[in-house]
């Protein structure tokens, strides 16, 4: 792969960073996660509520502490690079392995089964599996014929998130006739409140999903020292607020209990407020906000395997590594599309965003380590941006991701547990692949 960091010119200020942070994460998560949401509290809005705002600024920990490694290593390939400098090869290949087999069709799946689960208001249910599959194809088919159009896709899907929302928001508070209270109860009757908060962490990180492109962002910046840290708190803030005050607009119309029950609660909002034939045409904007979230997933979680297999670290990484004519890697389109085609059979959301996170976390925890340790074995690295308040912030970050993790692991229940510990089996199988491939070598 080529490395073109030396030709990036540094020349976006603060706004045009925040702008960015705010377009990379604000995506589906705010318009389907209510029902995992208030699922998980018994039906109680007021957790529901206050984890929007705790996940937002651990968020904002997180990617305050992730930037330090992304301006430190400024290698393409992102945390597969910073953790392969900081721990060696092997972790570095497991965090492109996991991102690979778990990670992006994880994402691919959920993102399309929702989308399927939307397009049955029109074509009735029944269809969510085959939908969600010819979803992924098209996906594939459209970035084989090269980068530009799935960057079309991106900008017409950015602007259809941004309707529905502003939409539900204003319209939320101005028709809403729900008078229930919003902070309370916390949880459901017989729940603990610490362990339901690490399910809805799990949830709400979904939605906060993003986060860790401001190290590209860093690049590019005239002062990131400065700038940086400005435009990931003010960036994470605005979308904190946004998810937080549609949420509440949300529980305007509709209560907790009933939202509990909804696969597509944001659609039932709309339906409430606009009427039938309005809450369709909302539905068609969210549709298409999940089409290119997908979309997006589809053409990076590609170019991770693509460097893989470029470093000929994968099984079959000749085919995987070749171009097509249009000048992407298609094969590597396939092999993550193609999973994300059997993960979708599932036809589960909740179940596959969950996979994702706690999957992605384990490393994003490795991350925020990774900064501590290069303070104490590389003090002397010119550091261009360093984390404020070192060491509180990263220690948060840390504590953070191990509740996080644990609390998917050991206390979310039996379904949790098991789909955690499928997880790290996954992600370890990587190891003989690694050995197996460093022999072939």
């Amino acid at each position: 792969m080529e490395n073109n960091e030396k030709e990036l010119k540094k020349n976006l200020g603060m706004s045009t960073a925040m702008a960015t942070v705010v377009g990379c994460v604000i995506g589906s998560g705010v318009f389907f996660k209510p029902q995992a949401i208030y699922t998980a509290t018994g039906g109680a809005p007021g957790l529901g509520m206050i984890a929007w705002l705790i996940t937002g600024i651990v968020s904002i920990m997180a990617a305050l502490t992730f930037a330090e490694v992304a301006i430190l290593i400024p290698k393409t390939g992102g945390m597969v690079a910073y953790l392969d400098e900081i721990y060696g090869p092997k972790v570095g290949f497991l965090t492109g392995w996991m991102q690979t087999i778990l990670f992006y069709p994880a994402m691919i799946a959920a993102l399309a089964v929702i989308c399927a689960q939307q397009a049955a208001t029109f074509i009735g249910d029944g269809f969510t599996v085959p939908v969600a599959i010819a979803i992924i194809i098209i996906i594939m088919l459209m970035n084989g014929m090269g980068s530009k159009v799935g960057g079309a896709v991106q900008v017409i899907s950015t602007v259809c998130k941004l309707i529905p929302l502003v939409l539900l928001m204003v319209f939320g508070f101005i028709k809403g006739g729900n008078t229930s209270p919003v902070f309370t109860p916390l949880v459901g009757e017989g729940l603990s409140a610490p362990s339901v908060l690490g399910q809805l962490m799990i949830a709400i990180l979904f939605a906060f999903e993003g986060w860790t492109n401001v190290g590209a962002i860093a690049g590019e910046m005239k002062n990131p020292g400065k700038d940086l840290p400005k435009a990931i708190v003010g960036g994470v803030s605005i979308i904190m607020a946004v998810y937080f005050i549609v949420n509440w607009a949300y529980l305007r119309v509709l209560p907790a209990h009933e939202m509990a029950q909804l696969t597509a609660p944001a659609s039932a909002v709309a339906m409430a407020i606009f009427g039938d034939f309005g809450g369709k045409l909302i539905t068609i904007g969210i549709m298409i906000s999940v089409f290119g979230a997908c979309n997006g997933f589809v053409l990076s979680g590609s170019r991770v395997t693509y460097s893989l297999a470029a470093a000929d670290a994968l099984p079959g990484s000749k085919s995987l590594a070749k171009l097509n004519k249009a000048q992407v890697p298609f094969n590597s389109i396939l092999t993550v599309g193609g999973l994300g085609c059997i993960y979708a059979i599932s036809g589960q959301f909740n179940l596959l965003t969950d996979l994702a996170v706690f999957s992605c976390w384990i490393f994003y925890t490795l991350t925020f380590l990774g900064v501590m340790k290069l303070r104490k074995t590389q003090p002397n690295l010119e550091r261009t941006y360093k984390v404020p308040l070192y060491p509180v912030v990263p220690i948060i970050a840390i504590i953070s991701g191990v509740y996080v993790v644990f609390n998917q692991l050991l206390f979310s229940g039996s379904r949790a547990t098991m789909l955690s510990v499928g997880s790290i089996v996954l992600t370890l199988i990587g190891l003989p692949v690694y050995a197996a491939m460093q022999k072939k070598k």
